[in-house]
């Protein structure tokens, strides 16, 4: 288990950066020969990012709901993730060939993703008695006070906390 960081802490980069969800749906549980090699081709990529940091992820995490598995991962630009995507030196490419070629148009197995670009200084995060978690865990993970004390400092504006805090 990760040490928790008691009290109150947020995430901090001056650096604009991409959130990037991706996952599939697993539809028909009991076609296991069909879907799972669509979730076996991901852990393949994640150590691959994982061992070399200069590829551009900064950091992920796995979820699972049901039959959907999600992943969060944080990066350190839509050309380091497109980069990664395309690059036939790179687990993704072929991976991402053989499904369009076995699974293609069937409804055993679905995939998705969502890309979300963030400039700087439009993100907020805050974390209570947390381990480094989400972005916090893929930058710096700083004590959430003076200007990181309410979510609107932390995006830059100014107001009074609505509730006293412990520091």
């Amino acid at each position: 288990m990760s040490a928790v960081f008691p009290g109150r802490y947020a995430a901090h980069t001056d650096d604009p950066f991409v959130v990037f969800l991706i996952g599939v749906s697993i539809n028909r549980p009991l076609a296991v020969h069909r879907w799972f090699p669509v979730f076996a081709a991901m852990p393949p990529m994640l150590r691959e990012l994982a061992t070399h940091p200069d590829k551009g992820m900064l950091g992920s995490r796995v979820y699972l709901s049901g039959t959907v598995i999600l992943i969060v991962q944080h990066w350190r630009s839509f050309e380091h993730l497109e980069g990664f995507a395309r690059n036939p030196d790179d687990p993704h490419l072929s991976a991402w060939k053989r499904f369009n070629r076995e699974i293609g148009k069937s409804d055993v197995v679905g995939v998705y993703h969502e890309t979300y670009l963030v400039q700087a200084g439009q993100y907020e995060a805050v974390y209570v008695n947390m381990p480094r978690f989400g972005l916090a865990k893929a930058v710096e993970h700083v004590p959430a006070t003076g200007d990181k004390t309410t979510a609107r400092r932390r995006l830059g504006g100014q107001n009074e906390p609505a509730v006293e805090i412990a520091e």
